[in-house]
């Protein structure tokens, strides 16, 4: 788990900045903060820790269903989608799968961990911005011996890159006629809600679809997730769900921040404004960058580990991309945040490419 973003503790260690004096733009979270109905919420629900949490956390799930408009019993929720990344493959043991690159990394980690025989990579182009060709995509799940199990991250982590609703349709359809799942991760959907294609699920059996409330909502530190599935395919894989895996505050947390439409569309304004603003920053400065619809950027720049380290040093984290298979070290992503630390990044990224150069 070296790899990921957002480690601000072991940071703190290396550079002797304490852990709230550091600007961490190596995760990509909603520069909102928490919904304060879901702080409220945590703070409330603290008087209450002695009982368990509901096992499935059944009332969150019904929460879900109504804001996605699916059936309940299609919904299993995780502790993070991170959990379910992993609980699928345990539970439907795909032999043949098919993953691109780059893309996030976990996937290939639980298919290994499952049992998994054979990954199929579909290398992305960066001088195609790393979309997804959606032919060689339907193609490689096909062949002598089809793939039992694909990915694809929409918006893709890291290059926030979008699939279009009909596509990611077209490529269920296929999955479905060559009886492989399509695992459809929409961590990052709620800044591009229209992709979303969770209310298609009951209607094909092999298609999944994963979301995640630790980005959007900002409640990393609860962690909290679910799946979207077929009935039939969700009895298969709840028979492999541990109870009591997502804890009471952040089932409480997550109920308050759906429901909280204000902060939905306060979100979706302020990154719409602040990524305009990042674009013309990296612009200003010379630095190339992957178009996103997410919110974060891949960043490609010649000394990229120098400008990483020189930003640690002042206490910004971006992420190194350097571990994403199809990737090398002259990539970075950066989440975007706040005004004020959108200047503060920009204006030290000026500064330290000036020096560099």
């Amino acid at each position: 788990m070296s790899g990921h973003g957002g480690n601000i503790y072991a940071a703190s260690r290396r550079t002797g900045i304490p852990e709230e004096h550091i600007l961490d733009f190596s995760a990509s979270v909603n520069p909102l903060g928490v919904p304060e109905g879901a702080a409220k919420a945590i703070k409330d629900a603290i008087e209450r820790l002695y009982h368990y949490p509901e096992p499935y956390s059944e009332g969150l799930t019904l929460c879900i269903a109504r804001h996605l408009s699916v059936d309940p019993g299609t919904i299993i929720c995780g502790n993070g989608s991170t959990e379910l990344i992993y609980l699928v493959p345990r539970a439907l043991r795909p032999g043949k799968i098919l993953i691109p690159a780059p893309t996030f990394m976990e996937y290939e980690r639980a298919c290994a961990i499952s049992g998994a025989s054979e990954q199929v990579r579909l290398q992305l182009q960066p001088e195609r911005d790393f979309d997804v060709p959606l032919d060689a995509f339907m193609r490689s799940m096909s062949g002598a011996r089809p793939c039992d199990m694909a990915f694809l991250c929409n918006p893709n982590n890291p290059t926030g890159r979008l699939v279009a609703r009909r596509d990611v349709l077209e490529c269920a359809d296929e999955a479905r006629r060559q009886g492989c799942y399509l695992i459809v991760d929409e961590a990052f959907v709620d800044f591009c809600p229209e992709a979303s294609v969770c209310n298609e699920v009951e209607k094909n059996p092999y298609l999944i679809v994963l979301r995640s409330m630790t980005k959007f909502y900002a409640l990393s530190g609860v962690r909290i997730g679910c799946a979207v599935f077929h009935p039939s395919v969700a009895e298969k894989v709840k028979a492999y769900k541990e109870p009591w895996t997502v804890n009471s505050l952040a089932q409480k947390a997550a109920i308050a921040a759906i429901e909280d439409v204000l902060f939905r569309k306060a979100s979706l304004e302020a990154m719409r404004t602040e990524k305009a603003f990042v674009e013309r920053g990296l612009k200003g400065i010379g630095i190339r960058f992957v178009p996103s619809r997410a919110n974060y950027y891949l960043l490609k720049l010649d000394r990229a580990p120098e400008l990483r380290a020189a930003l640690e040093e002042r206490g910004i984290l971006v992420r190194d991309c350097s571990g994403f298979p199809g990737l090398d070290g002259t990539y970075l992503r950066i989440a975007v945040r706040s005004r004020k630390e959108n200047t503060i990044l920009l204006q030290e990224m000026a500064d330290i490419c000036a020096r560099l150069s």
